[in-house]
C-alpha cells in the first residue's frame, strides 16, 4: 500500500488499531496529522556536556557511560526506585529512576548515553532524577517534545513520524502554490515536515516554523475572506437613510464626532444593495448602542425588522431598557426574549414577530430557537461579539434573506487579534468619550488598606451615591485559599463593616428572575452597594454608581479589569476605582500599574496581550474560531498581513480556489468551515 497524507493513521507501520485510539485523542486521524501534530519544544541534544561541566540547578544533555546499574529499591507507596551509576574522564554522577524497569533493564554497563534531566545535588555529589535516555548515535540536532496523551511518549511519536516521512514518495505535492512559496522565500513542505520534526540546527527548525506559521495565517485568512465575499456576492435590501435631524433631536445628549462617522458608515453599507458586515468597535462607555440605534431606525423605518442579540439577559435588558423608549418615540415597536421570558408571553412575542407585528426583538441566545421565525428580518445586531461563535452570528442572520449585520465589542481587541476574530467585517471605531465623562481615578492597594478603602466608599454612599465590590469567586475554593467569594462577603459585609447600608448580591449561579430582581433594586438606588462577580462586566449601566473596589485583582486580566472599571464613571460625577491585591510579584504589580497609568482601552488591551499571550487574552470565552496551533499574533504580525494580502490576491484570481494550484488550500478552506460551523454563501 502506498503511503499519502490522507492514509488512515492505524495503516502507519508500528501504529495499528490501539494506538489509532489514542492518536484520535490528540486530533490525529490520518499520516497528515500527524505530520502536523508539531513539537511544543525540543530538547537540545547536539551539544552534551561531561560531568564535571553539567551545570548544577539546568535541564541539558550529559554524555556518560554506565558504570553500575545498580538493584531495584521499594520505597513507600510499593514504588520502586533503581539508583544508577554513570561516569566520564571528570567525574561520576547518580541517575535515580521511579517506575521504570524497562528502562534501566535496557541500559547495558560499560555502554555510553546520554541523559536529559536537571542537573541537582552539590559540584561534587550531582544527580539527574528520571531523566530522559538516548544512545550515542542520536547525539545530532534537536530532539523534537510534543503534545502527549496517555499511552504515547514522544518517543513514540517521533519514531512514527521518522516512519511517515521515510515512506512518503518524495515528489509529496505542496498545499502553497510554488508562485506563493517562492514569493515569501517559504520552503516546499517535504523539507518543513523534516526540518519541523528533526532540524539539525534552531535555524533550521525556524525556515520551517515560519513557512507553517505562513500556511496556517493563510487558510484562516482565506476563510474569513470568503465568508465576507460570500456576502458581497449577494444582494440584501438597500435600504434609504432617514433624515437624521429627527433622530439626533430625539437623544438627550450630542453625538461625538466618531459617532456619527459609525452612523455614516452604516448608512452608506446599508443604502448599497448588498450585506453589510460591520463592527463598531469602541471603548466601554463610548456610546455604540446609540450608533446600533441609527442603524435599527434605518431598517425598520424601511419597512423591514430587526434582531439584537446579547450574550447575557443583563446585557439583552439593559438593552431593551434604553432602546425601547427611543423606538416608541418613531413608532417602532420591540420587545425582549430571553431564556427567563414567561412561556405564555413567548409564545405571544414569538408569534407577533412571526406576524411582522414586532420591529425590533432584542433577546439572548433565545433568539437562535428553531421556532424563532421574523417576517422581514434585514439587521441583525450582535453585541459582545466574541462572546459568539461564527457559526452562531450566521444561525441569527439565517432567518432572513440576505441580511445586513452589524455587530459591536465594548472589549478592546488589539489590531493583531482583531484581524484574526474579525477578519470577515469592515470596522469603525469609536475613540472618542461622550463631552462630560470625567477620568476614572485608579488606586491599587493591599488588604491593609481595606478599612481605609472601606471608608472611602462609605463616604460616597452616605452622599446618595452608588458602589460596587467585585469578587473573583462565588462561592469557597479550596484550591484557592486567601479568596474571599462574594456570597459570604456579601453577609460578612451586610452584618459588618455596611451593617448601616443597603447590601445586594449579584452573581452568576442566581437564577435569571433573582439577577433581574437585584439588577431591578440597584437601578433603582435601593440597593447602594452591590457586592458582584464578573457577572456585571458589561451590560451593567448605573450613572449613579461611581466608586468600585476590586477584590483579588491579580486574578483578572487587564481587559477585564478595564471592562469592570468601565461599570463606573458613566455621569458626570468623578469615580474611583481601587484595585486591592497582596500579591508580591514586581510582574504583577507592574500589570496592575498598568491600569493607573492608562484609561485606553486599546492600549491596555495591547499590554495585555503582550503579557498573558494570545492563548489566554480571552479567558474562558468562546470566539468562535479554531485555536492556532503555532502562529503567535504577539510574534507573527508581519507573516498575518502578508497572509491576507496574499488571500485577497488569490481570490481576486480564483474565488472558489478550483484551479490546480489551489484546490489543495481549498480543501483545507473547508476543513476550516467544518471545524467553526460556518460555511461561505
Amino acid at each position: 500500500m502506498t503511503l499519502t497524507l490522507d492514509t488512515d493513521i492505524q495503516y502507519l507501520k508500528g501504529v495499528g488499531q490501539k494506538r489509532a485510539a489514542l492518536y484520535r485523542r490528540l486530533g490525529v486521524y490520518r499520516v497528515g496529522d500527524l505530520l502536523r501534530h508539531l513539537p511544543r519544544d525540543y530538547i537540545d541534544l547536539s551539544a552534551p556536556f561531561e560531568v564535571a561541566a553539567a551545570p548544577l540547578g539546568e535541564r541539558c544533555a550529559v554524555r556518560a557511560k554506565v558504570l553500575n546499574k545498580g538493584s531495584e529499591a521499594r520505597i513507600r507507596g510499593g514504588l520502586s526506585i533503581w539508583k544508577v551509576l554513570v561516569g566520564d574522564d571528570t567525574g561520576v554522577m547518580n541517575l535515580s529512576f521511579f517506575n521504570t524497569r524497562y528502562t534501566v533493564a535496557g541500559l547495558k554497563e560499560g555502554e555510553e548515553y546520554l541523559f536529559y534531566g536537571r542537573v541537582d545535588g552539590t559540584l561534587l555529589s550531582k544527580e539527574i532524577r528520571s531523566p530522559m535516555v538516548f544512545p550515542k548515535e542520536e547525539a545530532v540536532g534537536l530532539y523534537p517534545v510534543y503534545p502527549l496523551t496517555a499511552g504515547l511518549s514522544g518517543r513514540m511519536i517521533a519514531a512514527h513520524v521518522r516512519t511517515a516521512l521515510e515512506a512518503l514518495p518524495q515528489s509529496l505535492g505542496d498545499v502553497l502554490p510554488e508562485a506563493v512559496r517562492r514569493g515569501h522565500n517559504l520552503c516546499d513542505s517535504l523539507f518543513a515536515f523534516r526540518a519541523i520534526h528533526f532540524p539539525h540546527s534552531v535555524e533550521e527548525a525556524a525556515i520551517a516554523r515560519r513557512r507553517f506559521i505562513f500556511e496556517e495565517l493563510l487558510t484562516l485568512s482565506l476563510a474569513l475572506l470568503k465568508l465576507r465575499r460570500g456576502g458581497i456576492e449577494r444582494s440584501a435590501p438597500a435600504l434609504t437613510p432617514p433624515d437624521w435631524t429627527a433622530f439626533y433631536q430625539a437623544l438627550p445628549f450630542s453625538l461625538t464626532g466618531a459617532q456619527q462617522r459609525a452612523i455614516a458608515d452604516i448608512a452608506a453599507d446599508m443604502s448599497q444593495g448588498r450585506p453589510m458586515n460591520r463592527l463598531i468597535q469602541g471603548d466601554v462607555g463610548s456610546g455604540k448602542t446609540v450608533v446600533a440605534a441609527a442603524g435599527i431606525l434605518m431598517a425598520c423605518k424601511g419597512g423591514f425588522q430587526a434582531a439584537m442579540m446579547a450574550p447575557t439577559e443583563i446585557l439583552a435588558a439593559q438593552h431593551h431598557r434604553s432602546l425601547s423608549p427611543l423606538c416608541e418615540g418613531f413608532g417602532l415597536r420591540s420587545a425582549l426574549l430571553t431564556g427567563s421570558t414567561p412561556a405564555a408571553e413567548k409564545r405571544r412575542i414569538k408569534k407577533a414577530l412571526a406576524a411582522g407585528e414586532i420591529d425590533l426583538i432584542i433577546g439572548t441566545h433565545a433568539l437562535l430557537t428553531a421556532d424563532v421565525d421574523f417576517h422581514k428580518l434585514a439587521l441583525v445586531v450582535t453585541d459582545e461579539q466574541h462572546r459568539f461563535g461564527v457559526a452562531q452570528r450566521a444561525a441569527l442572520s439565517g432567518k432572513g434573506q440576505a441580511v445586513h449585520t452589524l455587530v459591536m465589542s465594548a472589549t478592546p481587541i488589539p489590531r493583531t487579534l482583531s484581524l484574526i476574530i474579525y477578519g470577515d467585517l469592515d470596522l469603525s471605531v469609536i475613540d472618542e468619550l461622550p463631552a462630560g465623562r470625567q477620568p476614572i481615578e485608579t488606586y491599587l492597594i493591599d488588604s491593609d488598606k481595606r478599612d481605609r478603602a472601606f471608608g472611602y466608599i462609605k463616604k460616597h454612599l452616605d452622599r446618595g451615591l452608588q458602589g460596587y465590590i467585585i469578587c473573583p469567586l462565588v462561592e469557597e475554593n479550596p484550591d484557592l485559599p486567601g479568596l474571599i467569594p462574594a456570597t459570604l462577603y456579601a453577609e460578612e459585609l451586610a452584618a459588618g463593616a455596611f451593617r448601616d447600608y443597603r447590601v445586594g448580591l449579584l452573581h452568576g449561579k442566581l437564577r435569571p428572575k433573582e439577577k433581574a430582581e437585584v439588577m431591578a433594586r440597584f437601578y433603582s438606588g435601593e440597593v447602594q452597594l452591590l457586592v458582584a462577580t464578573t457577572v456585571v462586566e458589561v451590560g451593567v449601566d448605573v450613572p449613579n454608581a461611581v466608586i468600585m473596589l476590586i477584590e483579588g485583582a491579580e486574578r483578572f486580566g487587564l481587559g477585564q479589569l478595564h471592562q469592570l472599571r468601565g461599570r463606573i464613571g458613566r455621569g458626570s460625577a468623578r469615580s474611583t476605582c481601587i484595585l486591592l491585591s497582596d500579591s508580591k510579584s514586581p510582574e504583577v504589580r507592574e500589570r496592575l500599574s498598568i491600569l493607573r497609568r492608562s484609561q485606553n482601552g486599546f492600549e491596555i488591551a495591547e499590554a495585555d496581550l503582550r503579557l498573558r499571550g494570545p492563548g489566554d487574552f480571552f479567558g474562558q470565552r468562546q470566539h468562535g474560531l479554531p485555536p492556532l496551533k503555532i502562529a503567535d499574533l504577539v510574534d507573527d504580525m508581519a507573516l498575518l498581513e502578508a497572509a491576507q494580502q496574499t488571500a485577497q490576491n488569490m481570490l481576486d484570481a480564483d474565488p472558489v480556489l478550483e484551479t490546480p494550484e489551489h484546490r489543495a488550500l481549498g480543501r483545507q478552506v473547508d476543513a476550516l468551515f467544518d471545524q467553526i460551523g460556518a460555511a461561505p454563501n
